[in-house]
């Protein structure tokens, strides 16, 4: 980004309206804030994709975001796919820009990821919703791991830092919120915008965190298949996740869910998972798991990685289409993971 660019974005930290301008589909925070603090759907945007209120920051975007961590060199196994060429990944993200996507979920500790984002959108960041994490759980280098974050992504601000799972899970609570209090002063600073949180499997402190009223967004494992990050979520999981939805939908937060395939066991893995299964069928997962989440309108945004190309263009077909949920898709997701429950692979996780 030119320094030009840089100054603008300094200048313009707290204004919405360039974004309105740019086509984005993003409101005035004032005006957004005011008129809907749920997430559900509000409008059609100009890509065709569904608009949802994204929360108390003021913005509306489109329902589906891009995740940067299917797309990386310590994760690619895990997603049953190929590892693309670094040129094709950077071009991967300007197409899930020019396709209509306006958000870009990536992490401090996804290897390349902060790289690739950034690369891929060189001279459009203004218009967009950025979003890293800070995994460090030591309070006294926040600042280190921000800075880093920002030299990785060629950005001089991010609209949001998260308390990343990670962080959260090493030092609890009180170990977390000292965190948070150093991401405010760096937001104070203007190197980010906004605060958030995630966790795959920590919710009891998630749920805590929630409830100190500090935080704008959290990202939430939140899919039809009960997957946490190398764990199944067991009942009490699943119930605590309830109680942070129902938190930060009555606190005006921004609701983010990820795992919305399972980590891949609804998507690229499903026939390895499920030897098999009918094609036809398999092709019918990942549309009835997004709209299982869309279902929800506590939910602002769908934050989906990919690993090519095409689960851009699947994933936004599906949301330009009907996403009402239907009673195949219920009784394809039920009868799917009842066998994928019983598979060895899924039977060898612990139980969280």
């Amino acid at each position: 980004m030119s320094d030009s660019l840089h100054h603008r974005g300094r200048r313009d930290f707290l204004k919405s309206s360039a974004l309105a301008a740019a086509g984005t589909g993003l409101l005035g925070a004032t005006a957004a804030a005011a008129a809907a603090p749920a997430a559900k759907l509000i409008e059609v945007g100009p890509s065709g994709i569904p608009l949802r209120y994204f929360g108390k920051t003021g913005h509306k975007l489109p329902v589906l975001g891009m995740g940067g961590s299917a797309m990386v060199q310590i994760f690619i196994g895990a997603y049953g796919v190929p590892l693309l060429p670094m040129d094709e990944r950077v071009a991967m993200v300007r197409h899930a820009y020019d396709s209509g996507i306006r958000y870009f979920d990536t992490a401090r500790v996804y290897g390349e990821s902060e790289q690739i984002m950034g690369r891929g959108l060189k001279g459009v960041r203004e218009n967009c919703y950025v979003a890293t994490k800070c995994h460090i759980p030591q309070a006294e280098k926040v600042r280190e791991t921000v800075e880093k974050s920002l030299k990785e992504l060629d950005m001089d601000y991010v609209d949001c830092v998260q308390v990343h799972s990670p962080c959260i899970e090493a030092v609890g609570f009180e170990g977390a919120m000292k965190v948070h209090a150093e991401l405010v002063k760096l937001r104070d600073e203007k190197l980010l915008r906004f605060i958030g949180l995630t966790t795959h499997v920590a919710f009891e402190t998630v749920h805590k965190m929630i409830e100190t009223d500090g935080f704008d967004q959290v990202l939430l494992a939140n899919g039809y298949v009960r997957k946490g990050m190398d764990t199944m979520l067991s009942n009490a999981k699943v119930e605590y996740r309830e109680r942070c939805l129902a938190a930060a939908h009555q606190r005006g937060m921004a609701i983010v869910a990820m795992k919305v395939f399972g980590a891949n066991m609804l998507s690229h893995n499903a026939k390895v998972m499920v030897k098999d299964y009918d094609d036809a069928r398999l092709a019918k997962l990942p549309p009835a798991a997004i709209r299982w989440v869309l279902q929800d309108d506590r939910v602002s945004m769908l934050n989906i990685g990919a690993s090519m190309p095409s689960d851009i263009d699947n994933n936004l077909a599906v949301v330009r289409g009907d996403t009402k949920y239907t009673n195949e898709d219920r009784d394809l997701l039920a009868d799917f993971s009842a066998k994928l429950y019983e598979a060895k692979a899924v039977k060898a996780l612990r139980v969280s």
